[in-house]
């Protein structure tokens, strides 16, 4: 059962952030530089009006929606984030199977201390997609590319912004490391155990330099299209110009994201660069959002500017740190009570109802 005291996601940040330790708690929690696009994406959202419709008959509400032609319980996925074992011993398997019993989406990154075939057996049933990054050994990703396949994942998730590592100043104080008792589980050797010493500063840092793939161009999309039959989408666009060439290049999804706010500093909000990306895009790809979403309005808010969903990494594991499972669960749950609340609210009964002028910026209300 959910603890009644738990009544929003800063609730779980805050009991979250005093049960993790040190070096992990800053690890999740941190971002790039100075930390501006961090504030930024979660204070992007306020500047956006809601514009709500009444005496309109919302006894009966529908948050589901279809994404690569899945049917989904709410517009609100689960974002991949590295090492989930580090918040709770059963890791990546309890999220999923949270994912799973809300109805959605889970994205496994491949930085997960539970490996894709184990994360799949812990919920068949439940929707998965493996978040893939390009290592400078093909071979490597060859393999985790057949893997996802034969685990029976339904789509890959390009991190397209990550020719090396933000600078998270945190991870360089603490000198970031895996903890020993865990491993990067989807590797075996120096993939998967690299990260647990570092020289320095950031092990994650030194793992990244040392092992993906800084010449990543638009033909290795071109490649990763020719040897897998699932769907692709990139991770990490935040201009038209990207998203543009994505479509072109063949990519079914567009997910407009700034890794959290963790690589370049001073980058737009997630919110931010939405609107841009939807009107190039068009219908030829689905377009979602991750970055800064903590409640029900901010998933509104991305629908009416055109994501078809918004996917969540922090509010998760502040639930995994809280509670595991549980924790991961009363997450999603508040989150699709707070956006079927918002529904109701705004005048709308389904997920298409949600249209492009109930949501204007601030500037616009200024001009009048």
């Amino acid at each position: 059962m959910a603890d009644p005291k738990m009544v929003c996601l800063d609730d779980y940040e805050r009991v979250a952030l005093g049960k993790l330790l040190p070096s992990v708690r800053d690890y999740y929690k941190s971002g790039a530089g100075e930390e501006f696009t961090l504030k930024l994406n979660v204070d992007a959202f306020r500047r956006y009006r809601i514009k709500p419709r009444v005496l309109v008959n919302v006894s009966n509400r529908d948050t589901s929606t279809f994404v690569l032609g899945e049917k989904i319980s709410m517009p609100v996925g689960v974002s991949p984030t590295a090492m989930q074992r580090m918040a709770t011993p059963e890791g990546e398997c309890a999220n999923v199977r949270a994912a799973a019993d809300a109805g959605t989406v889970f994205i496994l990154s491949t930085l997960s201390t539970t490996s894709l075939e184990d994360v799949a057996a812990a919920a068949p049933g439940g929707i998965k997609w493996f978040q893939l990054y390009v290592y400078k050994n093909r071979d490597i990703t060859r393999d985790l590319v057949r893997r996802a396949e034969e685990a029976g994942f339904k789509a890959l998730v390009l991190t397209v912004d990550t020719p090396m590592f933000g600078e998270r100043r945190s991870d360089r104080r603490n000198k970031f490391t895996l903890p020993n008792h865990l491993t990067l589980a989807n590797f075996s050797g120096i993939e998967a155990t690299k990260i647990n010493k570092t020289t320095s500063g950031s092990g994650l840092a030194e793992y990244c330099s040392s092992l993906f793939d800084d010449t990543l161009s638009w033909e290795d999309v071109d490649w990763l299209k020719s040897i897998t039959r699932l769907p692709i989408v990139l991770k990490g666009i935040l201009t038209a110009e990207d998203a543009i060439l994505g479509v072109e290049h063949g990519a079914s999804g567009i997910l407009v994201s700034n890794h959290g706010a963790r690589q370049i500093d001073c980058a737009p909000a997630s919110i931010e660069a939405l609107p841009e990306i939807v009107e190039a895009v068009g219908a030829r790809a689905e377009v979602y959002l991750d970055g800064g979403v903590r409640q029900g309005i901010d998933i509104f808010k991305a629908l009416a500017l055109g994501a078809k969903m918004v996917f969540v990494g922090r509010p998760i594991l502040w639930g995994l740190a809280c509670d595991g499972e549980r924790g991961a669960r009363d997450v999603l749950r508040m989150l699709k009570n707070e956006l079927d609340q918002t529904y109701a609210l705004a005048g709308c009964k389904t997920t298409g109802d949600v249209k492009r002028g109930m949501v204007v910026h601030e500037s616009s209300y200024s001009r009048l």
